[in-house]
């Protein structure tokens, strides 16, 4: 798997993929040359599946985030429904899911008209669903694409309780 080092590396490169080879070499106290073939091996082996940037969504008029539960009809291919939810660009998740809902779809987009347009001509044109239930967030208290790679606790009625990531 990997070590602590490799922990480090990864949880510096969540946090700023933008952080210099010197910089994590200084912080974890290797030479840059070995940090940059951590790095490399990192990526060949899956680790790191891309670098990319996080936009601020309310910046580019995307204000509304919304979750929306996809129901398809019984005896449906689902994967196919699932490549259809995904091509449309307003949608940034979709996850198959256990439960009364098939998939689990996240959803960024100007307002509640855009949501709606979303709704009724996208996601309701693709004829294997047979229903869908949104939820509209009102704020968000925490919202992140990071990975926990360390231990953590847990404050559990008084007492501390390690819980593996």
């Amino acid at each position: 798997m990997i070590d602590e080092t490799d922990r480090r590396i990864l949880s510096m490169l969540q946090q700023n993929a933008r952080v210099t080879n010197a910089e994590i070499a200084r912080q974890v106290e290797m030479a840059p040359s070995a940090v940059l073939e951590r790095v490399r091996k990192l990526e060949e082996r899956g680790f790191v599946r891309e670098y990319t940037a996080r936009l601020e969504p309310e910046a580019l008029d995307l204000g509304l985030l919304a979750f929306i539960f996809v129901r398809t009809k019984a005896g449906t291919w689902q994967a196919n429904t699932a490549e259809e939810l995904a091509s449309f660009p307003q949608i940034e998740e979709v996850h198959h899911v256990a439960g009364e809902d098939c998939f689990l779809v996240k959803v960024r987009v100007k307002d509640t008209n855009a949501l709606g347009e979303l709704l009724r001509d996208c996601i309701d044109e693709i004829e294997s669903v047979a229903g869908t239930r949104t939820t509209v967030v009102l704020n968000s208290v925490k919202e992140t694409s990071r990975i926990c790679l360390e231990k953590v606790e847990c404050r559990q009625r008084g007492r501390a309780k390690e819980v593996k990531a």
